[in-house]
Order: structure tokens, then C-alpha cells, then sequence
């Protein structure tokens, strides 16, 4: 009976997934739960670490990102730009030679990523004064952390190639985990360290989260025939091929890594606590990009890829904006409710005792300006992925250029004028993705023609007036005459009431006027019932890229 059970689980972990619907259904769920296990992170975060030490949390932060750009640059612009299409070309040919492939790959890329690491550990006191403008003694601290999250980017790399292999033959479930047992090894750090390491309790968690996010994948990875090898070969051809389709995609990812910098290192300069502040109201602002726009681009992009290949692109445009009319459709309302109920969730997501008022209304005041930026930065992530399916990977980089540009040129300029806290960042940020959004969007309309969406998205923003309105008085109604909102349960239950009078208005507004993204939905829920069939109905494969702060 327990072999049986046993049996029974291992092949349902390895079973292989044969639809964009139910990757896309895996990706989205994993998303939904790391984001969920890193708002429990960072609300233990900042239990511990507000209230007396919030400059060590901003330490900790800001130790992060630099062996994290590294694991970025080298490691995410390899596997999911390079490593994965050549893999299953090998596949189709010879596993054995793809697993070859594989730990070729995996030994040229980690030794490169070895020795930056190296160098990172010796000279990490010198990097950090140059990121960060901190106390001699605080640099001192960041250096030690990032010595010792250094050795995580390690893990992470032979997880991230366990991730493409597994990929690649179509098993989503395990990779899907990997992200929730990283937040688990994180937070148990923290829960069971800190009282006796401190911020190090983080770092510490970090190491642990890498190593179980790598773990979890080898018994699967090693079921499909493939173990992680040394095995040198610079010069192998699959190898070489990866190396080419490289800098693109790495050098993408540098921009996004130039703004992050930019960020720490001025959110640095403000008073103790604002880049822990930043990185919460950040991470609240991710969450509907993740959940709306990554998955909905990540499941129409096989099919735009394919379209693009026709002379004719009416069938291309008429799925990007099917693409970017659903994407609208639940992104809109998400962050007219991130607007209005900003303060609620901040307390939820990170109220504690030690976590201060004057920090809450900070957090939602930084929360405010990037929720502008929700809708347009979840439907450029198909905008870009359309581009791409274009074979246009030029444009892109100048538009992330112009991108970075405006925000490093708005953040520097806005925190002369206005009042210095960390919601200048956020405001410069919000602009910079607008305007990504916009120029994406122009060069995309204009390279194939109009795609007939305008009337719909004014719809859309017109019914979103009415939901913001709706979640508005009915939350200033009910925080001052019935619920006392200072307790949690009274605030948890002011959130659900005011979220479903908001999206129940949504709704019956998007009946009246009409807008046919509704009837998506309702045609799926009248599909629930026959969901096996749907999940089984196509053969294509997405992808994820790993998790971090």
C-alpha cells in the first residue's frame, strides 16, 4: 500500500504537461503561492528587524543585489534566452547527447559565474561602498552578507539548468515548488535564527531557500536520465550556440539590473528603513504583473511565435490583442484596488508592532504611485514577447534604454523638488514604465498595423472610474462608523467586503457595456466541470525564470 502511495505521487511530480493551459496553470498557481510565502517572509521581516534595527534590513536588502545581478546576467540570460531552445534541439536528436549539452553548459557557465563570485567575496567591502551609502559600520555588515549570499547563487545555478532540463521535456510541477521551498528555506531562517544571528538569520535563510529550491528537482531531473556533471568543454557546439544567443537577453536583463542599482543606491541616502519600504511597496505592485501579465503573455507567446512566421499577420494581431484585452480586463481592477485599499493591504501584508504607522503610510504612499504603472507593465510584458515572436530583439533593448534612462533621470530630478522619501523612487519608477508601455506599443502598432483595441481599453478604464469609486465609499464608510480596523480581523474582514462590493460593480459594468473579455471568463467557468479535457488539449512549452528577493 505504501510502495503503491509512493508510486502514485512520483508519477504524478513527473508527469509530463502537454498544454499551454495547464503550464500556464502551474506557472500561475507557483506565482500566486512564492508571492504569497514572500509577503510571509518579509512580514516577519519586519517584525524582527523594524522598531531599532530597519538599517540592518536595508543592509540586507541592498547586499542582495549583487550577487543576485551576477546570477542574473550570467545565469537567467543563459538558460532562458539560450540553454532551453538548443537543449531540445539536442533532445529531439539524442538525449544523451543533450544531457552532455547540459552539464557542458552548466560547467562553462558556472565557472565564469564561480569566479565573479570570488572576486565579489574578496572585494565585497569596496562593491558595497559603491552601491550604497551607508555607515562604515553597515558596509562592513552588507559586505558579510554578501559573502555569504554569494555562495546561494552557487545552488541557484545548477537549479536553474535543472529547471531548463526539466522544462524543456515539459515537466512544470517541480520547477513550480522549487520558488515555494526557496521562501519556505527563507523564512525559516528568519524564524528560527534571528534572535540569536540577526540580519544574518536572512542570509543564512537565502542559503538554505538555494540549496531546497535545488534539492527538490534532482530526484525528477535524474528520473528523465539527467545528473549535474562537471564536464569541460568550452568548445562544445551547443555550448557555443548558447554563448551567441547570450547578449541579447543578458543584455536586457543589465538594464533592468542598472535600474535596481540606482534604486538601492539612492533609497540609501534617505532615512533608515526606506529601502525595506521600497521593497515592500515593490513587491505589492509585482504580484498582479506576475499573476496577469507574465502568465497570460507566457501562454500566448508559443502561439504568437508561430503566427509571426505568416506572411499575413492578422491572425498574429488578432492574438496580441486578444492577449493585451485580457490582460487589461483583470489587470485594471487590480490596480484600481492596490490604489484604494494601499493602506489595508500594507497592514496586512506587513503590519506589525514593530512595523510603525509613520512607515504604513509611507509604504502606501509609494504603493499609490507605482499602481499607476500595474495595468501598462503587465500588458508590456507581451508587447516585448510580441516583438520577440518578430524576431526583433534590437528594439527592445532600446526601448529598456530609453527606459532606464528616464527613470535614473526622473528619481535624480524628483528628489531635488519634491520631499525626500522613497515614493519619489516609486513615482520615477511608475513613469519610466509608462513610459516602456507606450513606446512598446507604438513600435509594435507600428510594425504591424493598428490592432483595433482603443474603444475596448477606454471601456475598460471607464468601468475601472466606477470600481474605484465603489471600493472608495464603502471602505470610508465601513472604517469609520462599523469596524474598529486597528485589530486584524476586523480589517481582514473591511478588505473582503469592500473587494467583493468593488468587483462585484466591475462586473456588472463590464455586462452593461458590453466588453466581450467578460464573456471569456464566463465561458470558462462554464468549462470548469470539463477540465481535464482542457488541460490536455495542446502541446507547448513556457517558461519561468528564478526566483529572488
Amino acid at each position: 500500500m505504501v510502495n503503491r502511495i509512493i508510486s502514485k505521487s512520483q508519477e504524478f511530480l513527473n508527469r509530463k504537461s502537454s498544454s499551454i493551459l495547464s503550464a500556464a496553470a502551474i506557472i500561475g498557481v507557483s506565482y500566486l503561492g512564492s508571492a504569497l510565502l514572500g509577503l510571509i517572509r518579509n512580514h516577519l521581516l519586519a517584525a524582527r528587524f523594524f522598531g531599532g534595527m530597519e538599517a540592518d534590513l536595508d543592509v540586507y536588502f541592498a547586499a542582495f543585489v549583487i550577487p543576485d545581478t551576477v546570477f542574473q546576467l550570467l545565469v537567467v540570460g543563459a538558460v532562458s534566452a539560450a540553454f532551453i531552445p538548443i537543449y531540445q534541439e539536442y533532445c529531439d536528436k539524442s538525449k544523451e547527447e543533450a544531457n552532455k549539452l547540459a552539464n557542458s553548459a552548466l560547467t562553462s557557465i558556472g565557472f565564469f559565474l564561480l569566479l565573479f563570485s570570488i572576486v565579489i567575496i574578496i572585494f565585497a567591502r569596496p562593491f558595497a561602498g559603491l552601491l550604497a551609502h551607508f555607515s562604515p559600520e553597515k558596509l562592513g555588515l552588507m559586505a558579510n552578507l554578501i559573502r555569504l549570499m554569494s555562495l546561494a547563487q552557487i545552488l541557484f545555478a545548477i537549479s536553474a539548468f535543472l529547471t531548463g532540463v526539466l522544462q524543456s521535456q515539459r515537466r512544470f510541477l517541480i520547477p513550480a515548488l522549487a520558488p515555494l521551498l526557496y521562501n519556505i528555506g527563507t523564512i525559516s531562517g528568519i524564524f528560527f535564527l534571528s534572535s540569536r544571528f540577526g540580519i544574518y538569520s536572512a542570509a543564512i535563510g537565502v542559503i538554505i531557500g538555494a540549496f531546497l529550491h535545488m534539492v527538490i528537482q534532482l530526484p525528477t531531473a535524474g528520473a528523465l536520465g539527467y545528473w549535474p556533471k562537471i564536464v569541460w568543454r568550452p568548445h562544445h557546439p551547443g555550448v557555443l550556440a548558447m554563448l551567441k544567443l547570450m547578449p541579447p537577453r543578458t543584455l536586457a536583463l543589465g538594464l533592468d539590473q542598472i535600474e535596481r542599482w540606482v534604486a538601492v543606491n539612492l533609497a540609501s541616502l534617505l532615512a533608515a528603513g526606506s529601502l525595506s519600504i521600497f521593497n515592500f511597496a515593490r513587491q505589492l505592485y509585482v504580484l498582479p504583473i506576475s499573476l496577469f501579465g507574465v502568465s497570460l503573455s507566457q501562454a500566448s507567446f508559443p502561439t504568437l511565435a508561430q503566427e509571426a512566421l505568416l506572411e499575413d499577420k492578422t491572425k498574429f494581431k488578432a492574438t496580441l490583442s486578444k492577449s493585451i484585452l485580457q490582460i487589461f480586463f483583470f489587470a485594471l481592477p487590480a490596480s484600481v484596488l492596490v490604489l484604494v485599499l494601499r493602506i489595508p493591504l500594507v497592514r496586512l501584508a506587513f503590519g506589525a508592532k514593530n512595523f510603525p504607522w509613520e512607515a504604513t503610510l509611507l509604504t502606501g504612499k509609494a504603493l499609490a504611485f507605482l499602481s499607476f504603472a500595474i495595468a501598462p507593465q503587465a500588458v508590456t510584458n507581451s508587447l516585448t514577447r510580441a516583438l520577440h515572436a518578430l524576431k526583433d530583439t534590437k528594439t527592445p533593448l532600446i526601448i529598456g534604454f530609453i527606459t532606464m534612462v528616464v527613470f535614473v533621470g526622473l528619481a535624480s530630478l524628483l528628489g531635488l523638488f519634491m520631499e525626500k522619501d522613497v515614493a519619489v523612487i516609486t513615482l520615477a519608477m511608475s513613469i519610466g514604465n509608462l513610459t516602456d508601455f507606450f513606446l512598446s506599443y507604438f513600435v509594435v502598432r507600428r510594425k504591424v498595423g493598428p490592432l483595433g483595441i482603443s474603444v475596448r481599453i477606454i471601456k475598460m478604464l471607464f468601468v475601472s472610474l466606477f470600481t474605484g469609486f465603489s471600493l472608495w465609499v464603502p471602505m470610508r464608510l465601513l472604517d469609520q462608523l462599523i469596524f474598529d480596523t486597528t485589530r486584524t480581523v476586523p480589517l481582514i474582514t473591511l478588505t473582503l467586503i469592500v473587494s467583493t462590493v468593488g468587483f462585484s460593480v466591475y462586473l456588472f459594468f463590464c455586462w452593461l457595456f458590453d466588453i466581450e473579455e467578460l464573456k471569456d471568463v464566463t465561458d470558462i467557468v462554464k468549462k470548469i466541470g470539463n477540465w481535464r479535457k482542457i488541460l490536455a488539449s495542446s502541446d507547448e512549452v513556457l517558461e519561468t525564470t528564478p526566483n529572488s528577493i
